[in-house]
């Protein structure tokens, strides 16, 4: 794809790539990238391709490359990034210190959580960045371990005040970027001209018979492009014999390869296959493993430190790093121990020591072999590198079942008996169950989770149940791998762990860890509360039993999650489980209880108490309670700013996806309306990851952007698709949001009785009631729709309701829309002073929404009692509403002022009729963009761009993509 420093058809994230440089570089903030394409689509051209220009301008490039067999060991790919930064250690703090030696396995102990480790990483960053800007590159993410993975991501949200670049790659389905901070740049295939300009230039003696084949064949994929035609007889290549039917392997992209492999000697094949299962050693490295491959014995070789920033990085945590030369055949060696084991100095502690070096002869013509084959080659730092990643799974898939059992019994013979990798090897080496190397991988798993490795630990539990003898403890290691996969995030992978172990009996004295299993992939993936009023209360009940095992505090993730599905469903069995178990949680859990379980009589004080309890929690508590606080604060709408702040280095997708949640909903409450396209972009992401519930929910959210809107075609839209998906699910909290949005669409439109239908269906005249947590939010509306409906004695029963319950006592917002109910339902005599009490609650500005409705309602009347005064206050609400993009309340707003004798302006025209997702389809196809560039943008498929502008053109009065611009300026 390279030809002069140039990359065919990657213009576009070539130049994303050097303008994130440059700004860097100049000190205008650093950036991070996540490229995503498949395989052989030229991500990893495009991280050398910006190492060179980093290196080029002065950057210090630090490196990392995932490794499938390494994707269990915890914090390895985060050791090859700083490993060369390590001698900066000394000006951290020294707990950040401490928590990040101990994450790379440089002195004994536990980190205290995942934030401590990312925030020591990032200071370390930060400390190198003053001497050099910093280019820091993750190859294959999809293959790096979760830990480091989590790190990264961390990462990723605070490189702009650092002179710091970040740029991953990762393939479409890699799980290490669930959950990823910035959304990917893909890769795709290359345009035809461009396809056909790489193939060129790669293969100039093509005839053109050939060339219009391979670019069927290759569709648009560079490395088929540049490979295909190596497979091909030099006749076919000239046009001289016609092509067989089918290109040879040409619709298996890694079969390109098996030809090769099977061409190579039995020595050069052992060495392809140690490699590609160890995660890419060095080939200078004199290793064990040259003596399963080569069958030869010399002198030992030696250890040498490690270089300095940019320098090859020990490959993961469990990687070998060496320099090889390879013309007189002696050969050093350095080497990083991995995860829980610190790095030796010296020849002994290392592979090489183990063995003595193979006959420069036999070593060399290994070497050259391979390379010859062109499969793999000698790096600048004489690590033996795969071609692509491709290599590396061709030659495992092509490798006999015992030769890879083989290869792991030579790679786990050669590390330390103290090495986690040594485990894993052992562990794929095994042909039969073997119950003390079960017991072994068991109490790895555990150290690693112990140390913030779930994903890890979930992995080597599961291995451990596989070589388990006994059924009750496979069940025991399964149960325990379902929970750790759940713990960090791993949905897919708790719900394969779960159906496995629904298959047998599960012994009693595991059964809550397996009820927790169970009902986490039934609320996220399946939608189904069912287990949740069955298996839950059951647990509490066993965990809460006088001595029983506690695992980790697992009774508040329990009741968290038993409160979830009462608060989402509104089952008895569920409440009642709950009260009876208050006495055996911890005071958030209480707390969390009473905001949500029957707030207008319970949850008074709860704001006060809340702010108490986050700021009194340690870190160690924010970990556990983590979405118990961020429940409660979405409960009395606090979940905003420093609430979730506190939480961005709790990795896992399930935090994420609560903190995104939150933050989707404050910024409709908050009047940042801008950002309603989020909910879509995090409910396919959800959707991607298997977690459909939490899909639903953001489909759920981005509806209230449409009601505010008054978008009736938005909002029935997203009914359509969320609506019988929710009744199934018996979710009563989405149905019953979705009646209440209809209220707001038909307010919006000056449906008054039908508004006041749907409301008075949630929460009749007078009533707070239980089943309506949120009460709160339609409280306003009601009023509203009763006083224009001529029911103002319902409306005043509802208010009193309100001040009965002390509404104003709970939060803020429950405060503020008190005094704006009161407002509208004033008589005429203290109807503006009741308006001006409602301006004056302390963070009345930050509804935005609410508090434009008001200033209408204000207006209104001051124009029927005091016309001069109206003016102002319609004029504030006109402006809040276009901010908004509401156009009906917009309107309302502009019949006002006229009434009042003010010249308004159509300024909203048909901009104010478009959806926020349809005003931004305009903006970017008035630029020129395709339906196709628009789509990638945006994530959408073409098609529905297309059918976006056919209802956008009519709305704006125009016919044609041309008078877009022209459209949207007039508005």
């Amino acid at each position: 794809m390279v030809s002069d420093g140039y990359l065919v058809g990657r213009q576009r994230e070539m130049a994303l790539l050097s303008r994130a440089l440059d700004d860097a570089r100049t000190g205008a903030g650093g950036s991070a990238t996540l490229l995503r394409g498949g395989a052989g689509i030229g991500k990893t051209a495009l991280l050398e391709w910006a190492q060179t220009r980093a290196r080029e301008a002065g950057f210090a490039v630090l490196r990392a490359v995932g490794a499938e067999a390494e994707a269990e060991l915890a914090f390895g790919a985060l050791h090859q990034v700083l490993w060369p930064l390590l001698e900066c250690s000394e000006a951290l703090p020294p707990r950040q210190r401490e928590a990040l030696e101990c994450a790379l396995g440089l002195r004994d102990g536990l980190p205290p959580n995942g934030f401590t480790v990312g925030a020591s990483a990032l200071t370390l960053l930060a400390e190198a960045a003053r001497r050099q800007p910093l280019l820091l590159v993750v190859d294959d993410l999809h293959w790096v371990d979760s830990s480091s993975a989590t790190v990264f991501a961390f990462l990723h949200r605070r490189t702009a005040d650092l002179p710091l670049v970040i740029v991953s790659a990762t393939r479409p389905d890699g799980a290490a970027s669930e959950g990823w901070p910035t959304h990917p740049v893909d890769v795709g295939a290359l345009a035809p001209k461009d396809a056909g300009a790489l193939l060129r230039q790669r293969h100039p003696e093509l005839a053109a018979s050939t060339v219009g084949r391979v670019l069927q064949e290759a569709a648009g994929n560079p490395l088929a492009l540049v490979e295909l035609p190596r497979q091909l007889h030099e006749d076919h290549l000239k046009g001289i014999v016609p092509l067989p039917e089918r290109l040879p392997l040409g619709r298996r992209l890694e079969g390109l390869f098996t030809g090769r492999l099977r061409s190579l000697s039995a020595p050069a094949a052992r060495t392809l296959l140690l490699t590609a299962l160890g995660g890419g050693p060095a080939a200078g490295d004199a290793g064990a493993w040259w003596y399963g491959a080569v069958g030869a014995v010399g002198p030992v070789g030696t250890t040498q430190s490690a270089g300095a920033v940019g320098a090859s990085a020990p490959a993961g945590t469990a990687g070998l790093v060496g320099s090889a030369k390879t013309g007189g055949g002696t050969a050093t060696a350095e080497s990083a121990e991995t995860v829980g084991t610190a790095a030796t100095a010296g020849p002994t502690g290392t592979i090489a020591a183990a063995l003595t070096e193979p006959p420069e002869t036999a070593a060399e013509a290994v070497l050259d072999e391979i390379e010859a084959s062109g499969l793999a080659r000698l790096d600048a730092s004489g690590r033996l590198v795969f071609r692509h990643p491709l290599v590396r799974s061709a030659v495992i898939s092509t490798a006999r079942g015992p030769e890879r059992r083989e290869a792991h019994r030579i790679l786990a013979a050669a590390l330390a008996a103290d090495d986690p990798r040594r485990l894993v090897h052992e562990a794929s080496s095994a042909l039969v169950p073997d119950e003390g190397l079960a017991a072994r991988l068991q109490e790895a798993g555990r150290r690693i989770a112990r140390r913030g490795g779930d994903a890890e630990g979930a992995l080597l539990l599961d291995r451990a149940a596989a070589l388990s003898t006994d059924p009750a403890s496979r069940a025991r290691r399964l149960t325990w791998a379902a929970v750790m996969a759940a713990r960090s995030g791993r949905l897919a992978y708790t719900a394969r762990l779960v159906e496995e172990l629904r298959r047998a009996p599960v012994p009693s004295d595991i059964a809550p860890l397996f009820a927790y299993a169970v009902v986490y992939v039934d609320q996220g993936h399946r939608m189904d509360f069912e287990s949740s009023f069955t298996l839950l209360p059951e647990a509490l009940d066993a965990l809460s039993a006088p001595g029983a095992e506690s695992f980790g505090g697992l009774a508040e993730q329990v009741f968290f999650k038993l409160l979830l599905a009462a608060t989402y469903t509104d089952d008895a069995r569920a409440w009642r489980a709950l009260e009876a178990h208050l006495g055996n949680v911890s005071p958030m859990a209480r707390l969390c209880h009473r905001a949500w379980s029957d707030p207008a009589r319970t949850a008074r004080g709860a704001s006060e108490e809340l702010r108490a309890l986050a700021e009194g929690m340690s870190e160690e508590q924010e970990a556990g309670g983590a979405w118990l606080l961020l429940w409660t604060a979405s409960a009395v709408d606090l979940a905003d700013g420093d609430m979730w702040r506190r939480f961005t280095g709790h990795h896992a997708y399930a935090t994420q996806g609560s903190i995104a949640k939150a933050r989707c909903y404050q910024d409709f409450l908050r009047g940042r309306w801008d950002a309603a396209d989020d909910c879509l972009r995090e409910a396919e992401a959800a959707e991607e990851l298997g977690y459909h519930c939490n899909a639903l929910l953001f489909r759920q959210y981005y509806a209230h952007f449409a009601a505010g809107r008054g978008d009736e075609e938005g909002l029935r839209e997203i009914e359509r698709r969320i609506g019988p998906v929710a009744q199934r699910a018996r979710l009563r909290f989405v149905t019953d949001h979705l009646t209440h949005l209809r209220a707001l669409v038909a307010l919006a439109h000056g449906r008054h009785e039908d508004a006041y239908c749907d409301l008075s269906s949630l929460t009749p005249p007078g009533v707070l009631p239980r089943g309506l947590p949120w009460f709160h939010l339609p409280f306003f509306d009601f009023v509203d729709a009763a006083v224009h409906t001529g029911r103002r004695q319902e409306a005043q029963a509802h208010i009193a309701a309100g001040r009965a319950a002390r509404m104003a006592e709970i939060s803020a917002h429950h405060a503020f829309l008190l005094a704006a109910a009161t407002a509208l339902a004033a008589a005429d005599e203290e109807a503006d002073a009741r308006y001006r009490d409602a301006y004056a609650v302390p963070g009345a500005e930050q509804w935005v929404f609410e508090l434009a409705r008001l200033r209408l309602a204000h207006g209104s009347w001051l124009r029927r009692h005091r016309r001069g005064e109206a003016h102002d206050v319609l004029r504030e609400a006109l402006r809040a509403f276009r901010g908004l993009r509401a156009g009906p309340w917009e309107e309302l707003c502009a019949r006002e002022l006229r009434a009042a004798g003010h010249q308004v302006g159509t300024a909203t025209g048909g901009y104010a009729l478009l959806t926020g997702q349809e005003l931004r389809i305009a903006e970017l196809a008035a630029t020129g963009l395709t339906n196709k560039d628009i789509g990638t943008r945006l994530r959408l498929s073409p098609r529905t761009v297309a059918a976006h502008l056919y209802k956008i053109f009519p709305k704006l009065g125009i016919t044609s993509r041309a008078a877009l611009a022209q459209a949207l300026q007039r508005d």
